[in-house]
């Protein structure tokens, strides 16, 4: 239940809510109602990638959006193909990605 994990890891109430509906909007969690209700996994969470949930919190991975896979935006008067902060930008995402992409949530419980 949502009190309990907010009781237990000490975090805002209303904070872990909009959290868990986020995710639940997304299809990771789904809910019980009444008694013995909550919120529980709805796909495995050995198969649910750390990425996916930081997008879905977070949004982009990138820390520019003119690195972004998913989240892109143009930057104004910017040649990308010679702008050295794109490269090391992208660089940035590909080795993040390359962590967050291999983690789970299951990795989050057993590491």
């Amino acid at each position: 239940m949502i009190a309990e994990i907010s009781k237990k890891k000490k975090i805002p109430l209303k904070f872990l809510e909009n959290i868990l509906l986020q995710l639940k909007k997304d299809g990771i969690l789904a809910s019980k109602k009444g008694k013995g209700g909550g919120y529980f996994f709805k796909i495995k969470p050995e198969e649910i990638a750390l990425s996916r949930i930081m997008r879905i919190l977070e949004g982009p991975i990138a820390l520019l959006p003119c690195v972004s896979l998913n989240f892109y935006v143009k930057c104004k008067d910017c040649d990308e193909k010679k702008c050295g902060l794109n490269r090391v930008m992208k660089m940035v995402r590909d080795n993040t990605l390359s962590v967050l992409d291999k983690k789970t949530v299951q990795d989050l419980v057993t590491f």
